[in-house]
């Protein structure tokens, strides 16, 4: 049996229900001066990237039941936070406070949740003490001398921080308390998230107002597939695996990408395209140099697009002491680059082991049917 709404419960959720229809996309698919209070019984769960959702049946104002789906986080950052499946037990009772959908009634973004008897939820609860899940003492260089670049690497967790007087937005999760304080600033964004400025020739110009301008059904993102070997490295909190040999190195990405870094060696004159082209290091001193070509034309983060002549330079260097793991990184294209895109990126062992999360993007707008 369904448990009772409360009257603020009816009368938001009968607002959602009476919402007008605008097509808005990402977190402007949610009305920010909207409030909905809801209860109900938790009937699912789609655990995923890039968004998870928790599914209940609710109570509308003339006592229908309707069917809500609620997003929350990704299935990698929840994780990552503590959250796991086995907390959503179907046949219990939910409540949520969140934020209604501005043109799916049946739909809202998750604020708090409790769940049965526990605790309330908050939509960036920190579970665990993220701090990295393997402590055991690694050791700095393999038997042949080089560096130890094995194991699992995710950047630092992202939290959403308040500063005095300014807008929220996403830190890490070690500075939350001294931006809030006003102690720190806020930061530009994180790191790898947003493309660094970059001069374009008209050609590149031309393909970076299709990107922008393109359907939603082209946007290779929305339907879980990969961006570029640079973007998807640290984005939305992705969790990756390195292993590592004399001849090999193999980078596993959360995201779904397989990367095999060639040692010692060249590039062949014939290499079919592909979002991870091919890629051959070398050692300069302690230093992991990774040259990459032969890359398929799309997109290396948001509207920057690059052509099949994109050639990428990374450069790895592990702090000893520290565990940072820093990558810079330069790519150049001479189809759609004036000059060339330039930018680093550092993850740390991971708070939680590496997986591949299922991606599927469950939005109705963004669903193929």
């Amino acid at each position: 049996m369904l448990g009772p709404v409360r009257k603020a419960s009816v009368i938001a959720l009968a607002s959602a229900l009476s919402a007008p229809a605008w097509a808005h996309h990402g977190i402007g698919r949610y009305d920010p001066a909207g409030y909905v209070e809801l209860e109900g019984t938790l009937t699912g769960l789609d655990f995923v990237n890039p968004h998870s959702y928790v599914h209940f049946d609710a109570v509308d104002g003339n006592g229908e039941v309707v069917a809500m789906r609620c997003e929350m986080r990704g299935a990698t950052v929840l994780r990552r936070s503590g959250w796991s499946p086995d907390m959503f037990v179907p046949g219990v009772s939910i409540e949520i406070t969140g934020r209604p959908h501005r043109d799916d009634p049946a739909a809202c973004h998750v604020e708090t949740l409790t769940i049965a008897a526990t605790p309330t939820l908050q939509r960036y609860e920190q579970l665990t003490d993220a701090e990295a899940s393997d402590r055991a003492p690694r050791p700095a260089r393999l038997p042949t001398g080089e560096p130890n670049l094995a194991g699992d690497w995710a950047q630092e967790q992202q939290i959403l921080a308040r500063p005095p007087g300014g807008r929220a937005g996403l830190v890490p999760i070690s500075q939350v308390e001294a931006i809030e304080a006003g102690a720190l600033p806020m930061p530009d964004g994180p790191a790898g998230w947003f493309p660094p400025p970059v001069e374009l020739t008209e050609a590149g110009r031309a393909a970076a107002t299709a990107l922008r301008s393109q359907a939603t059904s082209d946007n290779p993102r929305l339907f879980c597939q990969i961006t570029s070997i640079l973007f998807d490295w640290v984005f939305d909190g992705t969790i990756n695996r390195i292993t590592q040999s004399e001849s090999v190195i193999t980078l596993e990405y959360g995201a779904g990408l397989v990367r095999t870094v060639h040692m010692n060696a060249g590039h062949p004159d014939d290499i079919a395209p592909s979002r991870a082209g091919h890629s051959i290091g070398r050692w300069e001193d302690d230093v992991l140099v990774v040259d990459t070509i032969g890359f398929a034309p799309g997109s290396l983060a948001g509207a920057v697009p690059h052509s099949g002549a994109l050639h990428i330079v990374e450069r790895f260097t592990l702090n000893p002491e520290t565990l940072e793991l820093t990558r810079e990184y330069t790519a150049e294209d001479s189809v759609y680059f004036a000059g060339p895109y330039v930018d680093s990126d550092v993850v740390l062992p991971a708070d939680a082991p590496f997986a591949v999360d299922r991606c599927e993007e469950l939005a109705p707008e963004y669903r193929a049917d």
